[in-house]
């Protein structure tokens, strides 16, 4: 590895100089930043829903589709295709069949919410 510093020598940073009133000006600016910011994020008006079924069903679709999203799915499915996989070049029935279970529920993962709706009418 080459050593790119040809001084050797150590360089060390010094603060700017700064008055009085430039850091009261610096204070008073970054107060006002956190307050307009705070006002702003206050002000955010949340309406609810009339229907307890429409919320619940709105929860079930973002918690569904946050599974999705993270790919909890692909790593199980990917896990079962992997086992059973090493479990045929190993000849193992045990893992082929850890393999195929890992595969199955990674499936039903997939498809929980159609199922549910199946399942409710």
């Amino acid at each position: 590895m080459t050593n790119f510093n040809k001084n050797n020598e150590k360089k060390t940073t010094q603060k700017l100089p700064m008055t009085g009133k430039v850091k009261r000006g610096f204070r008073t600016y970054c107060a006002a930043v956190v307050a307009v910011t705070a006002l702003c994020s206050m002000g955010i008006t949340a309406f609810a829903a009339n229907d307890p079924i429409a919320v619940v069903n709105n929860l079930s679709n973002f918690i569904f589709g946050l599974i999705r999203a993270i790919g909890m799915i692909m790593i199980l499915l990917g896990f079962g295709i992997v086992q059973v996989g090493l479990s045929l070049k190993s000849h193992d029935p045990s893992q082929r069949a850890n393999g195929f279970l890992t595969l199955a529920g990674g499936i039903i993962i997939t498809f929980a919410k159609e199922i549910l709706n199946l399942i409710a009418g």
